[in-house]
């Protein structure tokens, strides 16, 4: 039912319209899930159940967020978010960006060249117009998979990030070996191999380790383990990639 109605309003509504007046839209669709049983991280709402979606994702109903961006604020507000801390995010979820926005003692600037999410900037990652050093911190969340020539983004990435300064990366992942295969151009074959129509890849995090690795970032790779059902929402079995810009290079 959920996904039925958010298809029907983007089908009535403009999506400029549906991004201003969703937070009063989700503040009713809340009442219906209002409980104790689980917690929202991002909103800091207390709810009867998440609103689990048909690829098995669980939402909050009252900001939207995903599992993946419950996760993703943990790690920023417990390790990242610092006094004066400039903040390029590419392509952000909604509940991330409102909440980052925010947040009073950070600098915040969003991208986005689909007009699909909410962005001041419309940043080419493979060719970012802006000078080199200019952030602390940089997201990147599923973004990478979207993009032919991911080594350039990944270089981009590294150029633009400051010394000492840390790219937070995560894409869908396979075990084994990346699988890319540039004659699959459309989007019925990338639905078929790549599990998603505009995806040309899938990464593995070993190998996405290396190729970030051999574009001069140190990565960290984080494993989080969760029981079924856990209170915040987050995904069972999640991986993190920490990319870190050394001062000595």
């Amino acid at each position: 039912m959920y996904s039925y109605l958010k298809q029907l309003l983007r089908k009535i509504i403009p999506g400029k319209l549906i991004f201003k007046y969703e937070p009063v839209l989700r503040g009713i669709l809340y009442l219906f899930y209002k409980g104790s049983n689980f917690h929202c991280n991002i909103c800091s709402k207390k709810l009867r159940k998440f609103i689990e979606i048909p690829n098995g994702d669980k939402l909050c109903p009252n900001c939207g967020s995903s599992s993946r961006d419950r996760r993703l604020w943990q790690v920023l507000d417990s390790e990242f978010l610092k006094i004066r801390t400039e903040i390029l995010d590419f392509s952000p979820s909604r509940s991330i960006y409102r909440k980052l926005k925010k947040t009073p003692f950070i600098s915040y600037t969003s991208t986005d060249l689909s007009g699909d999410f909410i962005s001041e900037k419309s940043f080419n990652i493979t060719n970012i117009n802006i000078g080199s050093e200019s952030y602390d911190l940089i997201i990147c969340y599923h973004v990478l998979e979207h993009i032919e020539n991911d080594s350039r983004a990944m270089k981009e990435l590294y150029r633009v990030l400051r010394k000492n300064g840390t790219c937070i990366i995560q894409t869908p992942f396979k075990d084994g070996k990346i699988y890319e295969n540039p004659s699959l151009k459309t989007e019925e074959e990338r639905l078929k191999y790549f599990g998603q129509k505009d995806h040309v890849r899938i990464y593995s995090v070993s190998g996405l380790k290396e190729r970030l690795s051999n574009c001069g970032f140190e990565v960290d790779v984080r494993k989080f383990i969760e029981e079924i059902n856990n209170y915040t929402g987050f995904v069972e079995n999640e991986t993190i990639l920490i990319c870190h810009k050394l001062s000595n290079v």
